[in-house]
């Protein structure tokens, strides 16, 4: 499942694997652990606050404010035909981080700490490498799967 995002996952078996097919389906998922109620994003297949491996998928909203950002010039190799772009930390509401880049629906200049926005997964499902990542985009953007060239 993991090869979507593009990078091969070499381990016969994770807890969190059902992730990267709910999102491929549609759905921005955390983890809550069944012990203690402690919430992640991404999804943890252990408990950060008690360490139980008993958790449960819940809907994330994806909502969330910017807790610091940066814009990388000099990007590392395989990164430069896009450079330069911003990415951001960006601390959810249900709980967690998440690390993304700054869409098209947010300017350089608007761009604040603290400020609300929302992730937005994008999907590409006719590209062979990377296939899933987020972005930043203004608060109350919706997503939906990007459309595949068939």
């Amino acid at each position: 499942m993991f090869k979507w995002f593009g990078k091969v996952n070499y381990t016969p078996y994770t807890k969190v694997s059902d992730f990267a097919q709910y999102l491929k389906d549609g759905y921005f998922m955390g983890s809550r652990c069944k012990k203690c109620g402690a919430t992640s994003f991404p999804p943890r297949a252990d408990c950060e606050q008690c360490m139980s491996g008993d958790f449960e998928f819940f809907e994330v909203s994806g909502r969330g404010r910017v807790h610091t950002f940066t814009k990388i010039v000099a990007a590392p190799t395989g990164f430069e035909d896009v450079a330069p772009y911003i990415v951001g930390v960006i601390d959810l509401e249900e709980g967690g981080k998440a690390l993304a880049w700054f869409g098209d629906s947010i300017e350089e200049g608007d761009i604040e700490i603290g400020m609300e926005v929302q992730i937005v997964p994008q999907i590409f499902e006719e590209l062979e490498e990377i296939k899933v990542y987020y972005s930043i985009e203004r608060l109350g953007t919706t997503w939906s799967k990007v459309s595949s060239a068939h």
